[in-house]
């Protein structure tokens, strides 16, 4: 229904965006009961994110349970030199989303929600594509997920008993 785009730094820091505002209705006897749902991402722009789902009869109410939802919810991403490490597809529900590094002064190439998520995880330079579903909670959920299981070299090399080298051929 209704999207904004704000960006604040609370007072520890992070960068909070609000990605989508939807208003619901219930049925009653009487008449419609409105209600609204927000989603919000929540980053310190340096391999952190968080995402967060909050409902309320008012939007400022909605959008401040989703930020403590969000702030609950951080999980850390493998990043080098503000990009990818390597392609990604990644899915939840019906969104699919493919993500590509990308060279320096490319900035963020990428649409609504994904954009949200990639610019408070601290990502300066991508390609991403979402197809199937273009649910918003949907692509945020798939975007992050792929984005948590992203290794880094290191971590691939310690898994396996190799050195870095051997790993990067």
């Amino acid at each position: 229904m209704a999207k904004a785009d704000n960006k604040e730094t609370g007072n520890d820091g992070l960068i909070e965006k609000m990605v989508h505002v939807n208003r619901v209705a219930k049925v009653v006897k009487g008449g419609r009961i409105f209600g609204f749902t927000a989603l919000t991402v929540v980053g310190d722009g340096n391999g952190r994110i968080g995402f967060g789902y909050g409902k309320a009869r008012e939007v400022p109410t909605a959008i401040q349970k989703a930020m403590e939802k969000a702030r609950k919810n951080m999980v850390d991403v493998a990043l080098v030199d503000g990009t990818l490490q390597y392609d990604i597809n990644a899915r939840h529900g019906a969104a699919n989303v493919f993500m590509k590094p990308a060279s320096e002064g490319t900035g963020i190439i990428a649409g609504g929600p994904m954009r949200a998520v990639f610019e408070v995880v601290g990502v300066k330079n991508v390609l991403a594509k979402c197809n199937g579903s273009r649910n918003p909670i949907n692509v945020v959920r798939a975007t992050i997920r792929g984005l948590a299981e992203m290794k880094s070299p290191d971590m691939i090399a310690a898994k396996r008993g190799k050195s870095v080298d051997d790993i990067r051929g």
